[in-house]
């Protein structure tokens, strides 16, 4: 009983393990400590909505294309211009291994995602920001969050 218990556990646990998701909240106190609020003239609130549309806020998403470049982690960076996958050409603008954006302290990934959005277009780089933030009130995305 007590080892169909923790394969259970373990099952569930490796499950969860998979989709690496992180709370709004704790995100942005991460984006606030490493001054995203303000860089380039983006607020924190832009970047929730960022790893909103790109991930809904897991850490762990990769996303395949046909032309073979994937898109990783929270902000969905792809490897033909920003990161080294080692399978397909890439500009690697970031000089970083993708798989590093996937890492679940975030550094890796905030540090190129302020040299994507330090080139022209700034947040416009992610079709998606374009879409479903730009030009939007975007407050609520940190409603609730204390990140003092």
């Amino acid at each position: 009983m007590t080892r169909a218990l923790f394969i259970s556990l373990f099952s569930c646990l490796a499950a969860i393990n998979q989709a690496s998701l992180i709370n709004r909240c704790d995100l942005a106190k991460v984006l606030h400590q490493e001054d995203l609020d303000g860089f380039e003239g983006y607020s924190v609130s832009d970047w929730l909505c960022l790893a909103f549309v790109e991930s809904h806020f897991n850490i762990s998403k990769v996303n395949e294309y046909a032309d073979g470049s994937s898109d990783y982690g929270i902000f969905q960076i792809n490897s033909h211009y920003w990161c080294n996958d080692y399978q397909s050409h890439s500009e690697n603008t970031c000089h970083v291994a993708c798989k590093e954006l996937l890492s679940p302290n975030l550094l890796s990934t905030i540090k190129c995602a302020k040299k994507i959005v330090s080139k022209a277009g700034g947040m416009k780089n992610w079709a998606a920001w374009s879409i479903h933030c730009a030009g939007r009130p975007l407050s609520y995305w940190v409603t609730g969050c204390h990140m003092g």
